[in-house]
């Protein structure tokens, strides 16, 4: 089972952007030291939910500061890339880290990123699809040409090339139906518990085998492994001080933080009580005694079929107290993991 960390270089008030996102980038070296297998980045733009705009350079800069950990986009917007851009990008993160990183990307939102960086809210409805198949070829071969509704150019060569695999963010049946048919794996969110993200394996498996059955090209069948799932994970000497804790500090960044989200459109911003959604993730993710947390992640990984959680790990808002719920995470949670896993 592997059990990374998960940054989204949050904006706690009072702190400044870039300190947030060199500290981002000592949480990662921290998570290599404390023998975590992977570190995940999320790319934001324009609010202080996570002060990232772009997770390849966030990982290209960590690539330079570890040696073992492999590293991750959780995810890029790929309704903002072009998709050969960041396939280049891609491609040159894995040959310069080694073959240590991994390319997540997603839809992202109808947010006003698509009027600032052009692709527009035609490209984000209609257009993911599209976009994500140009990616895999890229990503596929040593040549790529693309001939769609929002795609279209003349053969060139991939240079560098890299064969990758993209994990894909799934938050809704159609893109979850799209990954499956292409074989990548999906990134499950935090807002999700145990039997929704279970369902979602199952429903992914059951797109395979039905695609596979009925003759689809590129589909081998049901079953493709290498799933993600976000998670919270904090640690203290008891649950309820773990929960208080994140009770107290996480709606601080998360009020003013998804205030941020700004749709293109003038379409009504999705209302989130957010003491509820902290309630929710204090509830079923890993928060409190270390062995609390390593029954929860081991509960997950029965209840699920799951074998790759990634911790978001920011919760408390202090460097230091991070830096202290990573050490303690990796110390006292990842070898009662390791040690009673039956995989």
């Amino acid at each position: 089972m592997r059990i990374g960390i998960f940054l989204v270089a949050a904006q706690f008030p009072g702190r400044e952007p870039g300190r947030v996102l060199a500290d981002a980038v000592e949480l990662v070296v921290a998570a290599e030291a404390a023998g975590f297998d992977d570190a995940w980045i999320a790319e934001h733009h324009f609010m202080s939910y996570g002060v990232c705009p772009s997770a390849t350079t966030f990982a290209a800069v960590a690539a330079g500061r570890t040696s073992r950990i492999g590293l991750g986009t959780a995810v890029s917007v790929l309704s903002t890339w072009h998709p050969v851009a960041l396939a280049e990008q891609a491609a040159m993160l894995h040959h310069l880290s080694g073959g240590r990183f991994t390319l997540g990307v997603g839809r992202g939102g109808p947010w006003v990123d698509l009027e600032v960086f052009g692709t527009g809210l035609e490209r984000f409805e209609r257009g993911f699809g599209e976009s994500l198949q140009v990616l895999v070829r890229a990503l596929s071969g040593e040549r790529v040409s693309a001939d769609g509704e929002f795609f279209g150019f003349r053969e060139v060569p991939m240079v560098p090339a890299a064969t990758m695999r993209p994990v894909v963010a799934c938050t809704s049946e159609a893109t979850l139906a799209l990954a499956a048919r292409l074989g990548l794996p999906m990134l499950l969110g935090m807002h999700v518990d145990d039997r929704e993200k279970a369902a979602a394996v199952a429903a992914y498996e059951r797109v395979r085998a039905d695609a596979a059955a009925g003759g689809e090209d590129g589909v081998a069948g049901p079953g493709t492994a290498g799933h993600v799932a976000a998670a919270v994970g904090y640690v203290a000497d008891s649950t309820r001080q773990a929960v208080r804790e994140l009770a107290e500090a996480m709606p601080r960044w998360l009020e003013p933080g998804l205030a941020g989200y700004l749709p293109v459109d003038g379409r009504p911003r999705p209302p989130r009580d957010v003491g509820a959604y902290v309630d929710f993730l204090t509830r079923v993710h890993p928060v409190g005694s270390a062995a609390h947390c390593a029954e929860t992640i081991l509960a997950t990984a029965e209840a699920t079929g799951l074998r790759h959680l990634i911790l978001l790990v920011e919760g408390a808002g202090d460097h230091r107290r991070t830096l202290e719920n990573i050490r303690r995470l990796g110390a006292e949670v990842l070898p009662e993991v390791r040690a009673h896993e039956r995989w």
